[in-house]
């Protein structure tokens, strides 16, 4: 039952509803944890920014926005009948039908009657005298909770390029994580576009085929991979719903939760012939093979991901017509896969049409934008449409978008600034009790439905722990914090991704502050993760400190 109180000296009137647990998120994650809670019998409430459920896929509508995983590996695995009953259109699914199925998985198991739309958390602080926590919303809602879940997204608080006169620009501008629901049409348009990451690439291929004119301004190329999606068939359908405890099992086999696992050959101890063949093969086959599924030293050792970086850059000059162009296209800042690699289709072609610009901001700068479009140092771009495919604050940022405050005021934002965020096994941090995050900064990365699936289903142990004894307060052991911190640095430091600045290395231009190197994410595999939590479970979360 919800119960009311009042909140420290504040008058009498001003109370809040209490719950066992508040989850902040309606993503998958999020509706995955309110499933795994209720089958405690919490009284549990989810507050979501957003109007509906879905997350990502709620927020990431525009166009040419599509899975990068394969999509039947993807859904709730807790629900034998909704993978029965579901079919998946496509290998890799578009954002529509993505969004579709978990609005079905909320309409089969009755989630939105838990909850709340439109609320945008601004406040998580710390009540000591009552052990919970007090959360305040951007309404001015007020509400409490023993147990605390932000389950975020490590990509949800997007941000905009640090370029004087954003908001200026008189025709519509939209940023890719804030697409309008309605459809917009490209065809009469002249539209610019600002960056080239994950996003951008699906957005950029899928804008070509209608637009009048397109612009796209560069800083840095990105390294992509064909995707070579498809329709799925009747009979794929029934293979794919015959195999589905087969599919999971894949899944929790692997070191990132894809069906694709390295291959344990080494890229220099295999002839160039077989090499050369290996990677053609890779490069041929739909999803993430050629980033994962590579040869086992390519991701680590310089000479091998060389070869394959030379590999890739001979498949995009084959493609793009005019080699000035290709030139640009082609990375030199970072090798194959030491960033996420985008799986695109037919991306690298957009830029041999005549209505279709490349313009690399390294040579001629962005300095503003105008009320009419994009001046750069060379010239004024003038344009009906600008877009802002400039990514995320990942990880930590949305996080920091909160004012999260431990006992005595304690900052959150302030503690993950100085380094290192400190935590155990990513879903605790130190100093923060009763706060049990979903895919927090080092949890194991990968195929995030699979991963966070595993993240779950150890948080709901650990509460399930607290509230079967009677315990009110749980936070994680100083000494297992600063253990668990050099095993991800440890697990990091072989990885030549951990020297490449990116969102998953903590760095982001267009945020003050976010210019040192960092590790977000644990490295050392997500079965290693998984066994990790099952062992700190089967010892009784001696990890931490109860009370």
């Amino acid at each position: 039952m919800v119960q009311t109180l009042t909140v420290g000296d504040r008058p009498a009137s001003d109370v809040v509803a209490h719950y066992d647990a508040i989850i902040i998120g309606a993503g998958v994650s999020g509706l995955y944890q309110l499933h795994r809670l209720r089958q405690l019998g919490l009284n549990v409430r989810v507050f979501e920014s957003g109007s509906d459920v879905g997350g990502t896929w709620y927020w990431n509508r525009y166009p040419g926005a599509r899975f990068d995983s394969e999509s039947w590996s993807y859904g709730f695995a807790f629900s034998e009948e909704l993978l029965q009953e579901w079919n998946w259109r496509e290998h890799f699914s578009a954002q529509p039908d993505t969004l579709a199925y978990i609005e079905y998985a909320a309409d089969k198991f009755d989630f939105r009657r838990d909850v709340s739309f439109n609320h945008l958390l601004t406040a998580a602080h710390w009540n000591e005298e009552q052990r919970r926590w007090m959360l305040t919303f951007d309404n001015g809602d007020r509400y409490s909770a023993t147990i605390f879940i932000p389950a975020l997204g490590p990509l949800s608080a997007f941000v905009m390029p640090a370029i004087e006169g954003v908001g200026s620009f008189e025709g519509p501008a939209y940023h890719t994580a804030r697409w309008p629901k309605e459809p917009v049409d490209f065809s009469d348009k002249r539209v610019g576009i600002i960056g080239t990451g994950a996003t951008a690439i699906q957005a950029i291929t899928e804008i070509a085929k209608t637009v009048k004119h397109l612009t796209v301004f560069q800083r840095n190329p990105n390294w992509a991979a064909p995707l070579h999606n498809s329709v799925i068939t009747e009979e794929e359908q029934k293979d794919i719903k015959a195999r589905y405890p087969e599919i999971y099992q894949r899944c929790r086999e692997t070191l990132t939760c894809f069906i694709h696992n390295p291959d344990p050959r080494k890229a220099l101890e295999v002839s160039a012939e077989e090499r050369e063949a290996f990677w053609e093969q890779r490069y041929s086959e739909p999803g993430f093979g050629i980033w994962v599924g590579n040869f086992a030293d390519v991701l680590i050792d310089k000479r091998a991901n060389k070869l394959l970086s030379d590999f890739m850059e001979k498949k995009i000059r084959a493609r793009v017509k005019d080699q000035a162009i290709a030139d640009k296209l082609i990375p030199k800042n970072h090798g194959f896969g030491t960033r996420r690699v985008p799986l695109e289709s037919g991306y690298f072609e957009v830029y041999n049409q005549d209505n279709v610009l490349l313009v690399d901001i390294n040579e001629t700068p962005i300095e503003r934008i105008t009320p009419k479009g994009i001046q750069t140092t060379e010239k004024e771009h003038e344009f009906d449409l600008i877009i802002y495919a400039t990514g995320f604050d990942g990880v930590t940022g949305p996080y920091d978008r909160i004012d999260i405050r431990g006992p005595n005021g304690r900052s959150l934002k302030e503690d993950w600034a100085e380094g290192l965020p400190r935590t155990f096994l990513g879903v605790q941090a130190e100093g923060f009790p009763n706060m049990i995050m979903v895919l927090g900064p080092h949890t194991a990365r990968g195929n995030i439905p699979r991963n966070s699936e595993q993240i779950i289903d150890f948080n709901t142990g650990l509460i399930k722990y607290m509230f079967d004894n009677n315990l009110t307060r749980v936070e994680p052991r100083p000494e297992a914090v600063a253990e668990w911190g050099v095993h991800v640095e440890e697990a990091a430091a072989p990885l030549l991704s951990s020297q490449v600045k990116s969102w998953q290395t903590g760095v982001n231009r267009n945020v003050a502050g976010r210019d040192v190197l960092r590790v977000l994410g644990y490295n050392g595999s997500a079965v290693k993760y998984r066994r990790i939590g099952e062992q700190v479970a089967v010892g009784g979360y001696q990890e931490f400190i109860w009370d």
